[in-house]
């Protein structure tokens, strides 16, 4: 299947098939005589799954490395669990620093909600700002 109709049938760009390709993500496929890309009917569903590990968040060097251990015959399921565990620690990590912000972030707010314009001096830069460390919940930096 020329480079064209896979990227009708996959919904991915030419230039993207070709990235891959570069990427180790695609097998570089083999020519015609005339020196066009012929892609094996395979490249659809690895495609796909290409798409799927990314809507789960997975990078590209993370896919290729998948995509490796399947290449050599391996079941990448041991590696393929790891890495979402790793993914999923990320997230609780990520979830909690935005709930430490988003509580700084509400002491801002009702430190904002307190503060009259008219009390701020031409020293302080801004009086809400100020010892952001002071607000509730805010950890020092």
């Amino acid at each position: 299947m020329r480079i064209g109709d896979l990227a009708a049938v996959s919904g991915v760009t030419a230039k993207t098939l070709r990235f891959y390709e570069q990427a180790g993500l695609l097998p570089a496929p083999p020519r015609t005589t005339g020196g066009y890309r012929d892609y094996p009917p395979q490249t659809v569903q690895r495609l796909s799954f290409i798409r799927d590990a990314q809507g789960a968040g997975l990078s590209l060097a993370e896919i290729r490395s998948v995509l490796a251990l399947r290449d050599a015959g391996a079941s990448p399921c041991a590696h393929v669990t790891a890495l979402v565990e790793a993914h999923l620690q990320d997230i609780d990590r990520r979830l909690a620093e935005l709930r430490a912000t988003r509580a700084v972030l509400r002491g801002l707010a009702e430190r904002a909600a307190a503060t009259d314009p008219a009390d701020c001096t031409d020293a302080e830069v801004c009086r809400i700002l100020t010892r952001v460390g002071s607000v509730v919940g805010e950890r020092p930096h």
